[in-house]
């Protein structure tokens, strides 16, 4: 009895999936740069102080401006510079938060490692 050739082991549905595959991994690069084009026009915002001070980053963490009410220019610099910090860290959090929700909705469906 002659042994059937082996090749790859890919059947004809296996192959339509690796395709599937393929092309969902495309549409997903293509989404990626839109996606980062979008955060990078995004403002995420991050306040201290009951509002005193706000500091404004893009959806990539690139530091946009800091505003800070002159109201808070009484509380003196260490207050002023903890409120900066403090919303500073505010901002960077909300902004990662933004960055991965759009990151797992462009990546739904899919199981990606990291993701």
């Amino acid at each position: 009895m002659a042994k059937k050739p082996q090749g790859f082991g890919f059947g004809m549905g296996k192959m339509k999936e690796l395709a599937d595959a393929f092309k969902k991994a495309q549409q997903v690069q293509e989404g990626a740069k839109k996606l980062q084009e979008e955060l990078d026009e995004l403002e995420v915002e991050g306040t201290a102080g009951g509002g005193l001070v706000k500091v404004v980053l893009s959806g990539n963490q690139e530091p946009r401006r800091v505003e800070i009410s002159p109201d808070a220019m009484g509380e003196g610099a260490e207050v002023v510079s903890e409120m900066v910090a403090e919303a500073m860290k505010t901002a960077y959090t909300n902004s990662t938060t933004t960055m991965r929700e759009k990151m797992e909705e462009l990546t739904g469906g899919l199981n990606l490692p990291g993701m």
